[in-house]
């Protein structure tokens, strides 16, 4: 069994890993995420990916690009503790962590067979046409029902509109 710390991977490496792959004839996914307070709506998202391939990879945002992205407020959780925590899924092959505020230049390195997504990024899937012009696919995953780190947010500091999602 790899460790966590063993499954954070280098993103220089992921070429090479994926080409490995392919010649064994697996199939690599790619999503990716901020990640931050990992939740059971995290876990299936990650388990249904997983399923739509050989092995997964998971881009995980800096701590710089979460603020960028979601706040100066977030996140709660250091990049390489997000990264560990994910790591330790056994769905989970490779955490990569990337910089950007969105994994398009990742994916274009990558270049994963599968590219999954949540419903809730329909409108825009960064790194679709790369995967699609290289023969890939790219998969939508349905919302996990009551699971949001937004909502989880909500319920901590006590205010009205997060969820009971215990």
């Amino acid at each position: 069994m790899r460790t966590a710390e063993e499954k954070i991977t280098a993103r220089e490496a992921m070429p090479g890993l994926r080409r490995q792959l392919r010649e064994a004839g697996g199939t690599l996914v790619f999503t990716n995420g901020c990640f931050d307070l990992l939740h059971v709506g995290h876990l299936r998202y990650l388990e249904f990916a997983r399923g739509q391939g050989d092995a997964l990879c998971v881009g995980v945002n800096s701590d710089a690009s979460v603020r960028r992205n979601k706040g100066t407020e977030r996140p709660f959780a250091e990049e390489h503790r997000r990264a560990e925590m994910l790591a330790g899924l056994e769905c989970v092959d490779f955490v990569v962590l990337f910089e950007e505020d969105e994994p398009r230049a990742l994916i274009e390195e990558i270049v994963p067979d599968v590219l999954v997504k949540g419903k809730d990024w329909a409108h825009y899937v960064s790194g679709r046409e790369c995967v699609e012009a290289h023969g890939g696919r790219v998969v939508l995953a349905d919302l996990v029902e009551g699971f949001s780190t937004t909502a989880l947010i909500r319920r901590i500091r006590g205010e009205g509109n997060g969820s009971r999602a215990d």
